[in-house]
């Protein structure tokens, strides 16, 4: 039997992911009703580990795109390619998920320009349509399809934010760090680190987050730490995965690449 078109988007082993509050409850009733879901919170937090675990608790394929300012409607609909000297066309993405019924996540969404991102308005009412002007075609969502997106409004500009044309169409989730406890279950459960290790990576990580807004953009993310720690499995020293996990990821100025070495030598 010849494989469906979904079939390469399918999640076949469950993603870890702890619940930090009633995330799970909600996006599966928004899932239910077919509300768009935007996901809100700091970059490395978990929200594309969530987006996998959800569709793998739903059992529905997930497209992923990473939106940047250099992608065009195109590479969310289709093209036509040259094959073989004749035109042949190639759903995109969002097409491929409208089309046969998948979850498509739009990760990072207000790095997309906003004429690419006019294409969605259609496809996040009650109309659920899908406009192909390439192949004049209005497609209608399929029953199973859901739109999530992502973006961290506390990291981007104003002349960058999502306008509220958009916005308003959006059930939106609230992301944040983990609790103490829950980032460090988190830290051991991705890395095997040793409990009290994986409690002085999570101080280092705290310790950073207290200088957002006085000089850091961003904070230690629990994606850093994870990072941290699987260095550390593979043998490195526990500062020297700090350094490269932790700190130079994270700023240039001098300045606070002292504060933050300070930091890690006093939680390690």
């Amino acid at each position: 039997m010849s494989a469906g078109p979904l079939d390469a988007y399918r999640i076949r082993a469950e993603p870890y992911y702890l619940a930090l509050a009633d995330e799970v409850s909600l996006f599966e009733a928004a899932y239910a009703a077919r509300l768009p879901v935007m996901l809100k919170g700091p970059t490395g937090c978990g929200k594309t580990r969530f987006v996998q675990h959800m569709a793998w608790r739903l059992r529905k394929p997930l497209l992923t795109v990473a939106c940047n300012e250099e992608m065009s409607a195109s590479d969310l609909l289709g093209r036509y390619l040259l094959e073989d000297g004749a035109t042949r066309w190639q759903d995109g993405p969002l097409t491929i998920a409208a089309r046969f019924g998948a979850l498509c996540y739009l990760d990072e969404v207000v790095e997309a320009r906003q004429d690419t991102l006019v294409v969605i308005h259609p496809l996040t009412d009650d109309r659920r349509l899908l406009s192909l002007p390439a192949r004049s075609e209005a497609l209608q969502a399929h029953p199973e399809f859901q739109l999530v997106v992502s973006h961290n409004p506390g990291y981007q500009s104003a002349l960058k934010d999502l306008k509220p044309s958009t916005k308003q169409r959006f059930g939106a989730i609230e992301f944040d760090y983990p609790a103490r406890a829950q980032e460090i279950e988190i830290l051991v459960h991705e890395t095997a680190l040793a409990q009290d290790l994986a409690e002085r990576l999570v101080s280092v990580a705290e310790a950073a987050r207290r200088l957002k807004g006085h000089g850091l953009d961003e904070g230690i993310s629990t994606r850093m730490l994870v990072h941290a720690g699987s260095l550390i499995r593979q043998g490195i020293g526990a500062e020297a995965a700090c350094q490269m996990a932790l700190v130079r990821p994270l700023t240039d100025d001098q300045d606070l690449i002292l504060a933050l070495n300070a930091s890690v030598r006093a939680c390690l």
